[in-house]
């Protein structure tokens, strides 16, 4: 676990919800500046920003330190992007996925 790889990890999560860096850090109650250099692995952070992060980014503090979670098995990006949608895109999601479960279960 490094910062570099860390920031990344932060960085890419902020990107898919489609937060601005400046929207992001408001959220979390840190400056653009300081997230800015998070993201690029040059400065650390507190338990506390972590945790603020990570509900913000709704993700476990697990996966942005270690890039997976235990609990989960990965699921972190196709939650949060399924979160950002609006209902009737939820809806459409819903319909793809009985189509590919009833596809998997063909074979």
């Amino acid at each position: 676990m490094s910062n570099i790889e860390v920031g990344a990890r932060i960085r890419e999560l902020r990107e898919i919800q489609n937060y601005t860096r400046e929207g992001l850090a408001e959220k979390v109650d840190i400056s653009a500046k300081f997230l800015y250099e998070i993201e690029m692995g040059k400065k650390g952070f507190s338990a506390d920003t972590l945790c603020r992060i990570s509900k913000a980014l709704s993700v476990s503090c697990d996966y942005i330190m270690l890039g997976e979670d235990a609990g989960s098995g990965g699921k972190e990006k196709i939650i949060c992007v399924l979160e950002k949608l609006e209902p009737k895109q939820t809806s459409k999601i819903q319909d793809i996925l009985k189509i590919l479960s009833e596809l998997c279960e063909v074979n």
